[in-house]
């Protein structure tokens, strides 16, 4: 029997953060983190071991920060908790008697009972596996046609990457077009076309019916009656949270079947914490229970999780998701946080939109040198910010989370024309266009007439 003070089962990004952030604020508790992966990946380098870094084994997340602070790690299995004895067994036969537990389980990808052909050899999804991932990357090395199914981030992502090295790639999305559950139509429509510009064959509107083979997959039907060869298919059709061990131990989880969880993290069990993709979550503007699984929100979740231990803290709270989301497609980058325009009106917001496009460099002759358009969603009676869109080059990541920063801070669209910001040639937008300011302004004299 080993004891702990502070238990975190799993070893993604909710574990590691989890584990550091409650050692670090209290250094002198025994941290232990039981994880079934001897090496971690980084959830949102998985697509790109396919093409850009060419290798799982260049996109493992690291282990010095744990070990540099004393947190002990065991690869193992946590296969069962007695919540009120506080302790657990592992697959391994070892007993962990804890404390404080936080669970940190993430989620698998979903698999539709629906579609036929799911159990056929070259079938894939794209969990945070090392081992499979691997599995997945030797054999396609010998297949040429490869059906990707879903049209969300990690389905296109996949599809460019396997379409860098070669492969025939058919990305197929039953919504009118790509990325269409997150962002409005004309950057989905953008996205669409550089996909298509870049030999990706894209199949919208248009819904699977099955996977076709004698023992491994030779083609795909879809609902259109429609059929293509293919020699893979991957699944990338959403995740569901893994909650299987939680619900064992009686924690309580809601509707959509995630572990209940309040605002400090806390569940339906005392001492018992829970974080990351099997964590209940509610959207930041609506206050309605939230599916978004997010590696970001997982981090901070987890920092929550950990720094309400052994004392609440009021300053550190989960009001709920933001929900802020970014992708790249060659040289053009795409970025979303909070509400788009569709999602604002469908939960019945009166809004105001405004969009503004300029140049992320100045002079725009420079080299690099990228368009960039910023469009705000903002609430007509108040003139807040619900939700803000990025098209621009590779910086404009950072300029979506500045727009998520706003949104969770309720900041307005004045308070946006009035912030200063630092700009440099070669680096931003010219300070007399600034793109988020420009639109910003755009909005503000629509609320104005």
């Amino acid at each position: 029997m080993k004891k702990t003070d502070v238990l975190v089962i799993g070893g993604s990004a909710t574990g590691l953060v989890a584990a550091m952030t409650a050692k670090s604020n209290y250094p002198d508790k025994k941290v232990t983190v039981v994880r079934k992966e001897g090496k971690v990946m980084i959830p949102c380098g998985i697509p790109y071991i396919y093409g850009t870094t060419g290798s799982s084994d260049n996109n493992i997340l690291p282990d010095d920060g744990l070990i540099k602070l004393g947190v002990d790690i065991l690869v193992d299995e946590v296969v069962k908790v007695d919540a009120k004895a506080k302790s657990c067994q592992t697959k391994s036969g070892e007993t962990l008697v804890y404390e404080k537990l936080i669970v940190g389980t993430g989620s698998t990808p979903t698999i539709p009972s629906w579609l036929d052909g799911t159990e056929l050899e070259n079938v894939y999804t794209i969990p945070k596996d090392k081992i499979y991932l691997d599995h997945i990357q030797e054999k396609l090395a010998g297949l040429k046609k490869i059906v990707v199914v879903g049209a969300g981030f990690i389905g296109v992502e996949v599809s460019d990457e396997l379409n860098k090295i070669g492969k025939e790639i058919t990305l197929v999305e039953i919504l009118p077009t790509v990325l269409g559950a997150t962002f409005d139509d004309e950057f989905c429509l953008d996205a669409q076309e550089k996909l298509v510009n870049r030999k990706v064959n894209v199949k919208t509107n248009c819904g699977i019916k099955s996977i076709t083979g004698n023992g491994k997959v030779e083609g795909v039907t879809f609902n259109d009656g429609s059929s293509i060869e293919a020699d893979a298919v991957i699944l990338s059709l959403g995740y569901k949270p893994n909650t299987s061990l939680a619900e064992d131990m009686g924690l309580a989880l809601n509707e959509y079947g995630f572990i209940k969880a309040d605002q400090y993290r806390r569940t339906s069990i005392e001492d018992v914490f829970a974080a990351g993709d099997c964590a209940e979550k509610v959207d930041f503007a609506t206050g309605k229970l939230s599916g978004i699984m997010l590696a970001s929100t997982a981090c901070t979740e987890a920092r929550i999780a950990a720094l309400n231990l052994y004392e609440l803290n009021t300053f550190s709270v989960f009001k709920g998701t933001v929900g802020i989301y970014s992708t790249c497609i060659g040289e053009t980058a795409y970025g979303v946080a909070g509400l788009i325009e569709k999602a604002a009106i469908k939960e019945g917001f009166k809004i105001v939109a405004g969009s503004f496009t300029g140049v992320n460099r100045h002079p725009g002759k420079l080299e690099d040198a990228h368009k960039e358009t910023v469009k705000l969603i903002v609430c007509k009676q108040s003139g807040v910010i619900l939700g803000g869109e990025v098209l621009g080059g590779k910086c404009a990541g950072q300029l979506t989370n500045t727009i998520g920063v706003a949104i969770q801070n309720h900041m307005t669209v004045h308070d946006l024309i009035m912030t200063q910001i630092g700009t440099q040639p070669l680096l931003t937008a010219s300070p007399a266009g600034f793109p988020l300011v420009k639109a910003a302004e755009i909005v503000a004299k629509t609320l104005r007439n």
